[in-house]
């Protein structure tokens, strides 16, 4: 008869060990500090949009920050450094597609005019929250979330497919503030889970995921909510073509996604 399992125990190498309820409560503790933090901060300021360095800073540095102190406050205490930033679980070398492709999307999608007409300080505030943005997430849902997966023994096919979706599934809360859209938002962030998902694997951590996606929001706002006219920006064309470029490759590719050898030994 095996043995329950608590709500927070201890793995064999001694580091502690999060159930899944535990896990559901630490994730909506996160997205309540980014949405009520949000709402909040809108509150306070009277802007709902991103337009101008003070409704950045307050909208987006102060909740996503606190968010993101949280992730790694948790990360910390349940002893996950090395298991989150690190990443022991190799992939055949074509992979690496998956964040150069993100990168060209990255330097040819962003509305350079744009932020030239918004200011350097406007441009640098945005850049460090969309960070905040990327950092938190993947420290949240590449990090922690691949770990309780692991953790409970599921494959790896099924932790990228779990924590893609978990990752897809927190976006609906977006509802709140954006109604209907946030269900198609929530489809694609799934999808764009599995691509970071794919790029921790590839470079053996979670640095440059977090990274990247930082960068691709970046990106995405640089095209879309910075423009005061609001007029389209054909560079923003290039990252929603990301996903049915990569979709396609992945779909051809997926059986070969790790090492020989591993694949051998299942």
């Amino acid at each position: 008869m095996s043995r329950p399992e608590t709500a927070l125990s201890s793995t064999p190498t001694g580091r502690r060990r999060l159930s899944y309820p535990v896990f559901a409560l630490v994730v909506i503790a996160y997205l309540a500090i980014i949405q009520l933090g949000g709402l909040l901060m809108t509150a306070l300021t009277g802007e709902d949009d991103f337009l101008s360095t003070r409704a950045v800073f307050y909208g987006m540095i102060i909740p996503l920050g606190v968010a993101l102190a949280f992730t790694y406050g948790v990360i910390a205490y349940l002893g996950w450094m090395r298991p989150v930033l690190r990443d022991d679980r190799p992939t055949r070398p074509w992979v690496r597609v998956v964040p150069i492709v993100f990168l060209v999307a990255i330097v040819f999608g962003i509305n350079y005019s744009a932020l030239a007409d918004k200011g350097l300080l406007y441009t640098l505030v945005l850049l460090i929250a969309t960070q905040f943005v990327g950092w938190g997430e993947e420290g949240m849902f590449r990090g922690i979330g691949v770990v309780v997966l692991r953790d409970h023994g599921l494959t790896e096919g099924k932790v990228a497919l779990w924590s893609s979706i978990v990752f897809g599934a927190v976006h609906l809360t977006n509802g709140i503030t954006h109604g209907a859209s946030a269900l198609p938002q929530a489809i694609m962030v799934s999808l764009a889970g599995y691509f970071f998902y794919l790029t921790r694997r590839v470079t053996r951590g979670n640095t440059v995921n977090s990274v990247l996606h930082g960068l691709f929001d970046f990106t995405l706002l640089t095209g879309t909510s910075i423009l005061i006219d609001q007029a389209l920006y054909l560079g923003t064309l290039l990252p929603i073509l990301l996903y049915p470029v990569l979709a396609t490759v992945l779909l051809v590719k997926r059986r070969s996604i790790d090492p020989a050898s591993a694949t051998e030994g299942r």
